[in-house]
């Protein structure tokens, strides 16, 4: 008998991906397209795809999704990040199409999750993970189980009186640490007539410069890109010294798109924390970056269909 399989969807403010994933945590096959402005219809497109090749061995769909999330009902209660989201019922949207089991749930929840089933996770009882993208979410596993909560750590407040975030809030973690804040950060200085070579980037277009961009500059010795993800990391790390300081995890594992910065950003961050961080509590965290990258949020869905959809036991 061939070997039940489940369809993961991890839904970034970036890039939808989504893979068969089987009960090994194993990525058997795996697509990625935009994000863009219909995000359900690239959803549907993706899923499409994956069940026309494995039907007869899909148990169920996972779907991760940045925002906050009703999971017994499959509704994007908010998701501030992508564009369409809020407010739409993701199980009945993807149901009406394929009459299987499927669940709905965090992406970061479902990265935490995805890292204790075959990542970095398997070896801690307790841990924080935290996905550094265009925004930053956070999972909780505590006594080897996922914390059924928001887990909003993109949210608290650093600064009482600082930048408005997209949440609605203002001084939010997210809005001085993600890839969104060092490119709003970066534009900004160059716009005040700060020298950069990343004037020079895309044809002299430098409102186009992503994350990445700004990285590579940063390696490359330019001030001004070093200054913003150093100055990036720093928040984070204020971040992560309040997550250890209020949980007491046995680690904290980082993943995302801005994990190529390791060696400005979140060194940057390790040393904030550091400094900030009750020394009790940091001596015994291991900051470590994720085994799975960007297959956790996927492997993670699949995961929790394997658990939650009795059609998937073999």
């Amino acid at each position: 008998m061939s070997q039940n399989v489940a369809i993961g969807v991890d839904i970034g403010g970036t890039n939808i991906r989504a893979a068969v994933v089987n009960g090994n945590g194993a990525v058997e096959m795996k697509m990625k397209e935009a994000t863009g402005s219909s995000p359900i219809e690239t959803v549907l497109n993706l899923v499409d795809s994956l069940y026309s090749e494995y039907s007869q061995r899909i148990c169920g769909i996972g779907i991760a999704v940045a925002g906050i999330i009703d999971r017994d009902e499959g509704v994007v209660v908010m998701s501030p990040n992508i564009q369409g989201l809020t407010g739409k019922n993701l199980k009945s949207e993807i149901g009406s199409r394929h009459k299987t089991c499927i669940v709905v749930e965090n992406d970061a929840n479902a990265a935490a999750y995805g890292e204790k089933f075959a990542g970095a996770g398997r070896d801690y009882k307790n841990f924080v993970i935290l996905t550094l993208g265009t925004g930053i979410g956070s999972g909780i596993v505590i006594n080897n189980r996922l914390l059924p909560v928001a887990a909003e750590a993109g949210h608290i407040s650093i600064n009482a009186g600082g930048k408005p975030c997209v949440c609605g809030n203002v001084g939010c973690l997210e809005s001085y640490a993600s890839a969104t804040a060092i490119i709003g950060n970066a534009v900004s200085e160059i716009e005040k007539g700060c020298s950069s070579i990343l004037r020079d980037y895309h044809n002299g277009n430098f409102y186009k410069i992503d994350a990445e961009d700004i990285y590579k500059a940063a390696l490359e010795g330019d001030p001004l890109s070093r200054t913003v993800v150093r100055e990036a990391g720093k928040n984070l790390g204020i971040g992560i010294a309040s997550l250890i300081n209020l949980l007491s995890p046995d680690a904290v594992i980082l993943t995302g798109g801005l994990l190529g910065a390791w060696n400005i950003y979140v060194e940057a961050a390790i040393q904030e924390a550091s400094k900030r961080a009750i020394k009790e509590l940091y001596s015994k965290v291991k900051i470590i970056p994720s085994v799975l990258g960007d297959n956790a949020g996927i492997v993670g869905a699949a995961k929790l269909v394997f658990d939650e959809c009795k059609i998937c036991v073999d």
